[in-house]
């Protein structure tokens, strides 16, 4: 509630739903320049999506103290459905790595199996960081009675 949207996609059929609630591009990323140079967003999401030249871009165009929520097809895709060009797959750990600057707050990269698919997927914040305290980014809480974890040959209890 309460944030501005941008939604960009070089099909305007796909993002002409979006319309009452965000401002609309239409340009091809892969084709043409940064439609929106010199701007920067709270928020960038992307989802199955990936044009490399373009995610240096995307990172820069963070706010201070903006987030980045990336999902998209991971190697190993092209043994279950499309995407299967490599072009369009990322490496493992490639999304980790073009995050590096940034604090990463959650990252996966592995198999999904409804709908079934290889995918990366991060979480990202471009921290400023106060000379007080450092942020502090909220996880959720294990209980007390929660099964012990187990690693390998050996249970540690939570």
């Amino acid at each position: 509630r309460g944030c501005s949207v941008t939604a960009i996609d070089r099909d305007a059929a796909a993002v002409t739903p979006l319309r009452s609630v965000a401002n609309i591009v239409v340009a091809d990323l892969e084709a043409s320049a940064w439609p929106l140079p010199g701007k920067t967003f709270d928020v960038v999401l992307v989802t199955n999506y990936l044009w490399r030249p373009l995610v240096p871009i995307l990172i820069a165009s963070l706010a201070p103290r903006g987030v980045l929520i990336y999902e998209t097809f991971a190697l190993g895709q092209q043994t279950v459905g499309r995407p299967a060009n490599p072009a369009f797959l990322l490496g493992t750990g490639e999304l980790l790595s073009a995050c590096a600057g940034l604090r990463i707050v959650a990252f996966e990269d592995g198999f999904v199996a409804d709908p079934e698919r290889f995918v990366q997927r991060i979480v990202a914040v471009r921290e400023v960081l106060a000379p007080a305290a450092p942020p502090r980014y909220a996880l959720a809480a294990r209980a007390a009675s929660a099964t012990p974890l187990k690693c390998a040959d050996h249970e540690e209890s939570a």
